[in-house]
């Protein structure tokens, strides 16, 4: 196999690339002795210590599957609770919560406005007069430039002074070594914005790829979750109620607004006990 490299036109940065496998590559998929993985194995956080959960399934029914605190589950006993979640009924809210997403992306502009929040907007906003003013600082250093050629031919043709060469020469030198830097920290600003908008773009784009998704898959997962915050059921007016929290790559924690409805999910796990979802 050869590999040619640098051949087409990168559709990302190299930085921003190494920052989403860094990102990615934390991820690990905890597999089982009998060889078993769950394909939310490495993903699922207990909402009170913070520790991983652990996949298992029912020895007397393989079909039943499930994740629980690891820290509960230990010898140590560090968390109070289990935080038992089926996976069955894990799949079906996330899938909701992805569709309700993709539902979302189709408003385009709502969709990406509210994605970058606040925070990203005004970052845009700073963007945009930013590369205004290093635009005019890189005019301003180039008329520099040009004005020290003007000035070395007017004093080999003897229209200034060594005395007021020297001057005004002090003086553009200064003013062009400020903007140096001006113009090198005006840059290195702008590249962090870049990378901000250019991972939503990403984020988007990812999200629209599932817009028909009718079911969930491993690839789907690692794509768009980053982790997902699991808390203890807790019963209320005779109901389980358990709550999930989805963080999802680059944007975090994402609720879509009212207009796009909640998934209503609700399953018997088990014999006279019935779950229902809470976000």
């Amino acid at each position: 196999m050869a590999i040619f490299l640098d051949v087409h036109e990168p559709i990302i940065d190299r930085a921003t690339w190494e920052k989403v496998q860094q990102k990615r590559g934390k991820i690990r998929k905890r597999t089982q002795k009998n060889g078993e993985r769950n394909m939310f194995s490495g993903l699922l956080v207990c909402s009170d210590c913070g520790g991983n959960m652990n996949f298992h399934f029912n020895q007397k029914n393989h079909d039943i599957q499930y994740f629980n605190c690891s820290n509960n589950n230990s010898s140590r006993k560090t968390c109070p609770t289990t935080h038992y979640i089926r996976v069955d009924f894990l799949e079906r809210v996330v899938l909701g919560e992805i569709r309700r997403l993709t539902k979302f992306a189709s408003h385009e502009d709502d969709f990406a406005k509210l994605l970058m929040g606040h925070s990203q907007q005004h970052t845009e906003s700073e963007r945009k007069r930013q590369e205004k003013e290093l635009r005019a600082m890189i005019t301003r250093d180039r008329e520099l430039d040009r004005l020290f050629e003007r000035m070395y031919e007017d004093r080999e043709l003897s229209k200034i002074s060594e005395e007021r060469f020297a001057k005004m020469s002090m003086r553009y030198e200064q003013e062009q070594g400020e903007l140096s830097v001006k113009i090198k920290a005006l840059r290195e600003e702008l590249e962090k914005a870049t990378d901000i908008a250019v991972t939503s773009d990403m984020f988007i784009s990812t999200v629209r790829k599932y817009t028909r998704a009718k079911k969930l898959s491993t690839k789907m997962l690692n794509e768009l979750v980053e982790r997902i915050e699991v808390f203890h059921a807790e019963k209320i007016d005779g109901v389980h109620v358990q709550k999930l929290i989805i963080h999802y790559h680059f944007i975090g924690a994402f609720q879509a607004p009212e207009i796009i409805p909640m998934p209503e999910i609700s399953m018997q796990t088990r014999r006279g006990v019935t779950l229902s979802y809470s976000a």
